[in-house]
């Protein structure tokens, strides 16, 4: 999976970045182009790494497209020393990557996969799957709630969440969540953001940011830390068991640890998560790649054993 000529996959339209496979319109800024020569670095380190790698592993296809590198994704594929094939039918694994809030299963595969029953990734989903497996409701009626709440769309990656502190009438594609108060004593918001593989979480980012811009995409801080210091045994099978049901075998998870209860809540799940995050130093961010490439690695290797062995 070679990612030469990247750049075509936009277009430069008055001021702006269009992609092209999505339509959305992203506006250059200096915080977008600080980005980019961040996350520069961390693409050429990669490139110049899976060059030295050999390509042992299983054979992987991608449907309906290929993650392109400022997907997490594509960076564990390189240095996991995977085999990428163009076609299906000569791939142990399928992987099925789409951006798409809802994505059903690929018709034409019968073998094993990655996030090929995962076809539902909307917040009320992720809510239903939550509860059902906690027991913890996470949805809240906004038109009869007193409490704060959180008001944002069902659709992936939007980034429009607001906080309501009255009711107010449901509107069609619009989720509506408790709000789990994540907030630390220096007054940042704290958002546990877990990288899963096969239910196991493979990466860790602590990310941290100001309440006021809770929602955005910008962190003031991220760390890399390791599963075990954020969460008890218990709370790690929790997440596998979310992940299961879910049918997540790879991707994102936003998870809030509540102040007063000290309960964990996972508010939202992502398919096709970007990163690791250019807030992280680049060692940091390389050690994370790293960490998902091993896990990935050993993550197909089962399920091509399991493929043979049927």
């Amino acid at each position: 999976m070679h990612a030469q000529a990247w750049w075509r996959d936009f277009d430069f339209d008055g001021g702006a970045v269009r992609v092209r496979a999505t339509g959305a319109r992203v506006k250059l800024s200096r915080a977008v182009i600080g980005d980019v020569l961040h996350w520069l670095p961390f693409y050429l380190a990669v490139e110049w790494r899976r060059r030295r790698i050999a390509k042992d592993g299983p054979a992987v296809a991608f449907t309906p497209y290929a993650p392109r590198p400022w997907y997490q994704l594509w960076a564990a594929v390189q240095l996991a020393g995977l085999r990428v094939s163009a076609d299906p039918i000569k791939a142990d694994i399928l992987i099925h990557f789409s951006d798409s809030t809802l994505s059903p299963r690929p018709r034409e595969w019968r073998g094993p996969g990655l996030n090929l029953d995962c076809a539902d990734i909307s917040k009320t989903h992720v809510a239903r799957v939550f509860e059902a497996v906690t027991g913890r409701a996470l949805m809240v009626d906004p038109e009869s709630c007193t409490a704060p709440f959180v008001d944002k769309s069902e659709t992936n990656g939007a980034h429009d969440g607001r906080v309501r502190t009255a009711p107010c009438p449901r509107e069609p594609g619009r989720c509506y969540q408790r709000l789990i108060d994540a907030e630390s004593p220096d007054g940042l918001v704290e958002d546990l953001r877990c990288v899963v593989i096969g239910g196991e979480i493979a990466a860790l980012y602590i990310k941290r940011r100001p309440a006021s811009r809770r929602f955005e995409n910008h962190n003031a801080e991220v760390r890399l830390a390791a599963p075990e210091d954020a969460f008890s045994p218990e709370e790690r099978r929790q997440i596998a068991r979310f992940c299961q049901a879910l049918k997540l075998d790879w991707g994102g998870l936003d998870v809030l640890r509540d102040r007063a209860s000290a309960d964990i809540w996972i508010v939202d799940a992502n398919k096709t998560d970007m990163g690791p995050p250019v807030a992280l130093p680049l060692k940091q961010r390389l050690e994370a790649a790293g960490r998902l490439a091993r896990a990935l690695r050993r993550h197909c290797e089962t399920l091509a054993a399991e493929r043979s062995a049927a």
